[in-house]
Order: C-alpha cells, then sequence, then structure tokens
C-alpha cells in the first residue's frame, strides 16, 4: 500500500466514524484500514485519531491533518483530469442520493443526454425520499426538497418548484369537490399526509389569494415518506394531496388527479443539492450540479442565489 491507500483511508475513517464503515466504503477489510492508518500515524509520528469501542474520534491533530489532506486528494484528481494527455472530460464515480419521483420523472429520463456529454462518469445513485448521511453514507451529494436543515453542509439552490392541490376523482365523487380550501378542515374531507425528515412531522401548507392565507392541515388515513407512493395514494383516491406540477402533469393529461383551488397559490417548494463540507468541488461534481441546473430551469422557475449553510 502506498502514501495515498493510507491517506484515502484515514479521510474515510473520520467521514463515517468507523473503521468498519470506512471500509465498506473502500471494498477492503477492517483489518486493511486498521493497519493504513497505523502506518501513517507511525510515518507521522502523531495520533490522528482516539478509539473507543464504541467510536472514533479524531484528535486536534487529526483534525488539522484532515483538513489538509482531503484537499490534496480532491487536487490530485484534478490533475490527473487536467493532465494534457489525460482525457478531456471528467470522468470516475459520482455517488448521488435523490428523490424518488424527481429520479423517475426527470433525472433517469434525462440521463442518456448527461452520459452522452460525459461518457467517463459512472453515476452511482440512490433513489429515495429518506434522509441520507452525506458524510457517513460517502456520498457526493444529495437534493432535496424543502430547506436544508443539516447547517454543516455546503448548499446550492437549484430551483423553486411550483406547487398545486389535486385529487382523483373518484375522490372527489365519493366526498364532493372542496370549494375553498378551509373545507379541507371538514370532518369529511381527508388529506394524503407526507411525512418529512428524521422526525417524520408533516406540516400545514399555506396558500395564498388576494393577501389573504390559510394554513391546511387537514385530517389524513394514510401519512408516507416516500414520494411516489404518496403520489400512487391520490391516485387511488386516498385523499388530496400538495404535488409539485413535474409529478402532476402526466396524471392530469389522462385524468387520474384533478386541479382544486386554481385561484389559490402555494408557496413553491425549495430544491438543493448540498455536498460535504471543507472539501474541493472535483470537476465530475462540477459538471453534474450544472447539468442538474439546465435541467431544472425547464421544470422550474430556476433559483439565482447559490448558498452555503453554516
Amino acid at each position: 500500500m502506498d502514501k495515498l491507500d493510507t491517506m484515502r483511508a484515514f479521510v474515510r475513517v473520520v467521514e463515517t466514524g468507523s473503521f468498519t464503515r470506512a471500509a465498506a466504503t473502500l471494498h477492503m477489510s477492517r483489518t486493511t484500514v486498521t493497519q493504513l492508518v497505523q502506518q501513517l500515524e507511525a510515518r507521522l509520528r502523531l495520533k490522528l485519531l482516539n478509539r473507543t469501542t464504541r467510536k472514533v474520534n479524531v484528535t486536534a491533530d487529526g483534525a488539522a491533518y484532515y483538513e489538509r489532506i482531503v484537499q490534496v486528494l480532491d487536487t490530485l484528481e484534478e490533475i490527473e483530469t487536467s493532465l494534457p494527455h489525460a482525457a478531456a472530460l471528467p470522468r470516475g464515480q459520482l455517488r448521488v442520493d435523490v428523490p424518488s419521483p424527481l429520479a423517475a420523472l426527470l433525472l433517469v429520463p434525462a440521463l442518456p443526454g448527461f452520459h452522452a456529454r460525459y461518457p467517463d462518469i459512472v453515476l452511482d445513485m440512490g433513489a429515495s425520499d429518506r434522509m441520507v448521511d452525506v458524510i457517513g453514507d460517502n456520498v457526493d451529494c444529495v437534493i432535496r426538497g424543502g430547506d436544508i436543515t443539516d447547517q454543516s453542509l455546503m448548499a446550492r439552490k437549484l430551483a423553486d418548484l411550483p406547487l398545486g392541490v389535486y385529487a382523483a376523482p373518484a375522490y372527489l365523487q365519493r366526498v364532493g369537490t372542496p370549494l375553498h380550501p378551509l373545507d379541507l378542515q371538514d370532518s369529511a374531507h381527508r388529506i394524503v399526509r407526507f411525512r418529512w425528515g428524521s422526525s417524520g412531522n408533516g406540516f400545514p401548507y399555506v396558500m395564498h389569494r388576494e393577501g389573504k392565507s390559510v394554513k391546511i392541515h387537514g385530517q389524513y388515513v394514510l401519512s408516507i415518506d416516500d414520494g411516489n407512493a404518496y403520489l400512487a395514494a391520490g391516485v387511488a383516491g386516498l385523499g388530496v394531496l400538495w404535488l409539485p406540477d413535474y409529478m402532476a402533469r402526466q396524471h392530469v393529461a389522462r385524468g387520474e388527479l384533478l386541479p382544486l383551488f386554481q385561484a389559490w397559490t402555494v408557496d413553491a417548494m425549495p430544491l438543493y443539492l448540498a455536498y460535504p463540507p471543507n472539501r474541493h468541488v472535483s470537476k465530475k461534481l462540477r459538471v453534474f450540479i450544472d447539468w442538474v441546473t439546465e435541467l431544472m430551469a425547464r421544470h422550474a422557475a430556476p433559483a439565482v442565489t447559490v448558498t452555503a449553510t453554516d
């Protein structure tokens, strides 16, 4: 094993907080990763990590070394792709995690264009609405609707997704068509509740018309944390949905969903891309961010700011 192997092993242990998890992401044995870190400490004559039976903590020297070495590793990757005789296009594996409806309806159908442009980038995509540990799960970036609550991550706002309110014809025939958003507070009506984040909480939707605003809580018979299942529940007639336009469009065209309260507006849903802090943004991640931004501009009002949550 060379110096780069020991550096990479140390970085992954720091980022995952575990020799076992680091070994899994590096496709090595735990013993090998432990030996690599020991070799690094011996060469530097420094204690980089404090180990207990339950966790691994980085020392002050280890934290300082990590801050520098993670930049070195990213810079090396950039140098390799920028050499005159190296491939001009970015290459390598990119690990991303995105909401399941966004993957199915927008990102995956558009990927042939991305791979035609960047044939040497291999995407390892997770498609779910679960909360992902960006650092611990060794993910290069995540895309999520709603505000980014992890203040340690760097975040770029991709777009503001327009929202609407919808229900299946079968639901409206059974319960009746609500004429005002507050009608959904009536005991006869039901919403499908979407659970956000690790807390599993839903939240009231705010609707606006002519300077007036109302908050809708509503009663539900189903609470769910997956976007595709949430949409399926609404199409099945289990209740009223709040959906981004891109999710509702095809179902409205087929008559499976009907829009409600069209004289009212709903606050748009922000869509963010987030990535680990203290990282040099690699060329492959940079082009992916630019491609997603370009794609979302065709489906939503584009955001105009780049922010860091710190």
